[in-house]
């Protein structure tokens, strides 16, 4: 059989004898209460009444992941910095030349936004921000940051 699955025989046995996992063990208690509800009402429940059976006893699916967040600002080109590195990432020595960019992350409260000033010496994170909304001070406090950690810089 397991030269029909092209598999090692010992990694069958592995899979064969390991646990069931959290998420089956989930799934499994999960389908015994939507039995038991079925069960209970004589079989004659269909799906609606089931779930709320199931909501009742404080079962819930997960929410729906929300979209990714946008940015209402208008972004004209004069906005935007200008990019004095060129694509010249390396840097001699330290506090030379920094980096700054932002991101945002789905957490089971929102989106977290975070962001970050890294030093391209060292690459090393020396400033960053976090917030539930996506604002310039949360940059601006970034910056701040790299700048109290790494004092002010002769020439950056």
């Amino acid at each position: 059989m397991c030269r029909a699955m092209n598999v090692s025989p010992s990694g069958f046995y592995e899979w064969f004898g390991r646990a069931a996992s959290e998420h089956s063990q989930t799934d499994a208690r999960l389908t015994r209460s939507i039995r038991e509800s079925f069960e209970l009402s004589d079989r004659t429940y269909g799906s609606t009444r089931v779930w709320h059976d199931l909501k009742a006893a404080n079962l819930q699916a997960r929410r729906k992941r929300r979209r990714l967040p946008g940015d209402p600002a208008s972004r004209l080109e004069n906005h935007i910095a200008p990019n004095h590195l060129q694509r010249e990432f390396g840097a001699l020595e330290p506090t030379q030349k920094w980096v700054a960019d932002f991101t945002y992350i789905w957490t089971a409260e929102g989106w977290l936004y975070a962001a970050a000033v890294m030093d391209l010496y060292s690459r090393r994170i020396v400033g960053w921000s976090m917030s539930d909304t996506m604002q310039a001070r949360m940059v601006s406090d970034a910056l701040l940051m790299a700048l109290w950690r790494r004092g002010k810089p002769s020439s950056l």
